[in-house]
């Protein structure tokens, strides 16, 4: 079985080789097995890594990826494991998109205003 070193990982992934300790102690990639003090990945570490990064470009954070990785039994499939987090992921994007929206109406009425004074605003009812 290939054997890569961690600069062959971050070559092969475009991930720099700090992240990769990172992920490491976050316990995203498994502990590489150490030859002479360094460490030496099986192959398959470049695909978890696409995993990971590919959950990372859809908004998962590192909790939810550890989850993604470790938080299912060893029998339930990526798949399966990945459209359980991504339910919950949904609601929270159309959370934060409606939220978006009541922000951006916010803005817009605002620019509109040609209030003097604050005390005659229309945009803050008085209280």
């Amino acid at each position: 079985m290939e054997e890569l070193s961690i600069g062959e990982v971050a070559r092969r992934t475009g991930v720099p080789a700090s992240a990769l300790r990172y992920y490491e102690d976050a316990g995203l990639l498994p502990a590489p097995r150490r030859v002479s003090g360094r460490r030496r990945y099986d192959a398959e570490v470049l695909r978890r890594v696409q995993v990971l990064r590919c959950a990372q470009q859809a908004g998962f954070t590192l909790a939810e990826i550890r989850t993604l990785f470790h938080g299912f039994g060893a029998q339930t499939p990526l798949g399966e494991r990945w459209r359980s987090l991504a339910n919950a992921k949904l609601r929270e994007l159309d959370a934060l998109i409606a939220r978006a929206g009541q922000m951006k109406q916010a803005i817009l009425a605002g620019m509109e205003c040609g209030c003097v004074r604050m005390e005659d605003c229309i945009l803050v009812p008085p209280e």
